[in-house]
């Protein structure tokens, strides 16, 4: 198929309105048959309970073209496990896992010329969404709903390569205990907004959420898992109840241990460790990895060893396996390649 004639090596990472998206609505307790169409609008009463009581939750992934030529997405099985506990979380229909899959490779394959060629540095990002779409006045879980999936090429998160952040300990928290910290809801990230304009307004790249009950330990961002190298070459990774389980940083912990033979430990990691790390990142769908090179807490700045200029050398060894295993040119584990054309 003739791809779109895109400028690929300079796209932005924004939306571009691409031909065709995937809808199923839920209706009288079950789910319709899905459907591929051109039309990007949706429809709502003012009443409809996404606008009144925020039900809704999201994912994201990316389809890439790999060096041999196929379309491929990276382990959607785990994004529809995710919805699936973000549905069962917030009194939503789950949709089936299978299904989510078969929708994923069908929107990815009605928009095969909006797939960026491989080597432009561009991908396929995918969102799949769901919404409570009746009307709802009492406070109360929807009886109807709809899951969307649509797609946008989109250039490199950073363009010129991923500088190392400068990030701040926030006052705000990010999650209640036993709250809705572990799914990807839409609510999780509209109460994030506040927190990050004041930050980005401080002169600061991102906020580093401690947990909310003793704020002492890290947590993560308003939308990435933390990761750190100790100084003798250990990955850790915070471990709690209110952090959303990333795909990327589950992902690295397998990189780690099986392609680079470093010990891996998911654990509660105390803010007063963090000076003692040699490399800190942040990771997720969008970047994969984002280096920080310091944590200002309250006027007091920690300066990691890796520095302001690039990504450390542990840190970038991950991000080049794992975006070796994406891409095709690293075989990955079995599974975690999902083939679509």
């Amino acid at each position: 198929m003739e791809k779109k004639n895109l400028d690929w090596a300079n796209l932005g990472f924004g939306y571009v309105v691409a031909d065709y998206r995937y809808v199923s609505k839920f209706k009288d307790g079950k789910w319709d048959d899905g459907e591929i169409t051109t039309d990007a609008t949706i429809t709502l009463n003012e009443c409809a309970g996404v606008f009144q009581y925020s039900q809704s939750c999201f994912e994201g992934l990316k389809a890439y073209t790999t060096e041999d030529g196929h379309i491929v997405c990276f382990r959607p099985d785990l994004n529809a496990a995710r919805m699936k506990d973000s549905c069962e979380r917030l009194e939503m229909p789950v949709f089936p896992e299978d299904r989510f899959v078969e929708a994923v490779e069908k929107v990815v394959k009605a928009n095969e010329a909006w797939v960026p060629p491989y080597g432009s540095g561009a991908t396929l990002y995918i969102r799949p969404f769901m919404i409570a779409t009746n009307s709802v006045i009492g406070v109360k879980p929807a009886v109807e709903y709809e899951f969307r999936i649509f797609v946008t090429p989109v250039g490199p998160y950073f363009k010129g390569g991923a500088k190392p952040l400068t990030i701040r300990v926030s006052d705000f928290d990010r999650a209640a205990p036993h709250g809705t910290g572990h799914i990807k809801a839409g609510l999780n990230y509209a109460m994030s907004l506040h927190a990050i304009v004041d930050a980005h307004n401080k002169g600061f790249d991102e906020n580093m959420y401690l947990d909310p009950a003793t704020r002492s330990k890290v947590e993560e961002t308003g939308g990435a898992n933390f990761i750190f190298i100790t100084k003798d070459g250990k990955f850790v990774t915070p471990k709690s109840d209110s952090i959303l389980p990333s795909i990327t940083r589950r992902s690295l912990m397998v990189v780690a241990e099986k392609y680079l033979g470093l010990t891996v430990e998911h654990r509660e990691v105390l803010f007063s460790e963090v000076s003692d790390f040699a490399e800190c990142g942040l990771c997720g769908t969008a970047a994969v990895i984002s280096p920080v090179g310091k944590i200002n807490d309250h006027g007091k700045e920690i300066c990691f060893p890796s520095g302001m200029d690039e990504m450390g050398p542990v840190t970038k060894k991950l991000y080049d396996t794992l975006t070796g295993i994406q891409m095709g040119t690293i075989e990955g584990p079995e599974g975690w390649v999902h083939k679509i054309l």
